[in-house]
């Protein structure tokens, strides 16, 4: 992709793209926009002759993008978003403590006591915002690293060399997910043993070496699985029908009152320990730093000792 001689990326060229990423038509992104059709053409058309590429695929009704182009969408979402983020930030530093804190997480139960931190806090600081990004370890750590997030919720083990982090006092268990008629909800637990013989729906994100590794010694090709799951709730979904098994955390699909699933607990017991990071070079704005210390001060509260940290 060739350089713009003549100076960076105007942001406003970057939302005229997104724009018409988004609408899928440059006539729709015009409309949007509010400006001419032939404008934003003409406009877009140039950006793509100082770069050096094309960006779209133009057909008839609908636009595509090129592999350039998708490369610029991840870009530009990204620039765009720090931009708005710092302009926020910077024009809120005089204003009472208050704007957006970025949170990301994976699907777990020990998301709560964030929640009741964030929610202590917006009662001294009524115009603190929390976002919520849910993905993969992979996807949350990107976006803390470019600066997306300011903290992140995750699992054991990570990289700690690059975060300081709080240990939450809390742990998600592993176990499986089955249906209440399934002759196995008698049991107290799951085996080993009884892992190998079920048709198992799992995680995408589960890595067999490091999950249940030094657990059972066992890596998927011990397993017979029929399924993967990204959210647990379609995970449920497929074993609500009866595809099989989930193999898979407690606590963060409901399985009581009405729902015909329950959860049934590994035996020997197997945990997954969490920790908020944070980058340690991170400078907070004023209400990301309020929302740390609202989160040590409810684990003093609730008489839940934080395990360890590194600041």
């Amino acid at each position: 992709m060739a350089h713009n001689r003549n100076g960076g990326m105007e942001l406003r060229i970057l939302r005229y793209f997104l724009a018409v990423v988004e609408e899928q038509s440059i006539t729709g992104a015009a409309e949007y926009l509010g400006m001419s059709q032939p404008s934003l053409s003409r406009q877009l058309r140039e950006f793509e002759s100082r770069l050096g590429c094309t960006l779209f695929e133009r057909g008839s009704r609908t636009i595509t993008l090129t592999p350039e182009g998708e490369l610029l969408r991840e870009r530009a979402e990204e620039i765009v978003t720090l931009a708005d983020r710092a302009e926020a930030e910077i024009t809120s530093m005089e204003e009472p403590v208050g704007g957006p804190v970025y949170i990301g997480a994976g699907e777990t139960d020990a998301m709560r006591l964030l929640a009741r931190a964030a929610r202590a806090m917006t009662s001294c600081y009524p115009q603190a915002r929390f976002h919520i990004y849910s993905g993969n370890t992979e996807d949350v750590t990107s976006r803390l690293d470019s600066g997306l997030l300011d903290f992140a919720l995750l699992f054991e083990p990570y990289d700690t060399t690059k975060y300081a982090y709080i240990t939450l006092p809390v742990c998600d268990v592993w176990g499986v997910m089955m249906r209440r008629d399934d002759p196995l909800a008698a049991r107290e637990s799951i085996t080993v043993d009884d892992l190998k013989r079920l048709p198992l729906i799992v995680s995408q994100e589960t890595r067999f070496d490091r999950e249940f590794g030094a657990w059972s010694g066992m890596g998927q090709s011990d397993l017979r699985v029929v399924g993967t799951y990204n959210l647990l709730n379609n995970g449920a979904l497929m074993v609500s029908e009866g595809l099989g098994y989930a193999l898979c955390l407690d606590r963060i699909v409901n399985v009581t009152g009405d729902t015909n699933l329950t959860f049934r607990p590994l035996s020997p017991r197997l945990e997954a320990r969490l920790n908020v990071v944070w980058k340690s070079d991170r400078r907070f704005t004023r209400v990301a730093a309020c929302f740390l210390q609202a989160l040590r001060e409810e684990l003093a509260a609730s008489a839940i000792a934080p395990g360890p940290s590194r600041i």
